[in-house]
């Protein structure tokens, strides 16, 4: 017999994003991202593959409260927000587990959209989004095209290399 609490918390619990995720990286945005690091891909076709692309966020602990001996009372998860020379913060993503081991082994692993990240960054205050900060390529979103890609517009090709952000009709929120 099933306790009816418990099929109600079974039922709370979002399932995964990702639940077939083997934290290996798209390929098609590893590949545009090999391009444009050889300049062979413009930073417009690298955006419009991430677009549609699986990031993974890492989630660390922080320490909360310590008790009288200092040692651990509470910890909190966390996502990780990198703090630059200029002061801005950017929140780290990465393509593949791989490429967050790189940069911290001991981080878990979170699969989110793309979109989805750049939300997250714009509600920590972020000024940007930067993919594989220990590479091999490292790539960074930020202005206009963080915004877009935070509020799920659509991005259209423009020109040579160019790209501009379409903002679905009826939405009337603006990037400023």
């Amino acid at each position: 017999m099933t306790d009816p609490q418990s099929e109600q918390r079974r039922r709370d619990i979002a399932a995964p994003a990702y639940p077939d995720d083997t934290g290996a990286g798209d390929q098609r945005l590893v590949d545009v991202l090999g391009r444009y690091a050889r300049r062979q891909a413009t930073y417009a076709d690298a955006l419009a593959v991430l677009l549609d692309s699986r990031l993974i966020v890492p989630v660390v602990a922080v320490l909360g409260e310590v008790d009288e001996r200092g040692a651990d009372k509470t910890a909190d998860m966390a996502t990780v927000l990198l703090t630059g020379a200029d002061g801005r913060q950017a929140l780290l993503t990465f393509t593949s587990l791989e490429t967050m081991a790189a940069w911290q082994a001991d981080a878990r692993p979170v699969g989110v959209p793309a979109g989805d990240a750049a939300k997250a960054a714009l509600q920590d205050g972020a000024a940007a989004l930067v993919l594989d900060v220990a590479g091999p390529v490292t790539f960074v979103v930020e202005g206009e095209d963080l915004y877009g890609l935070g509020a799920g517009w659509n991005l259209a090709q423009v020109g040579d290399g160019r790209s501009a952000w379409i903002r679905p009709a009826g939405d009337s929120a603006s990037a400023e």
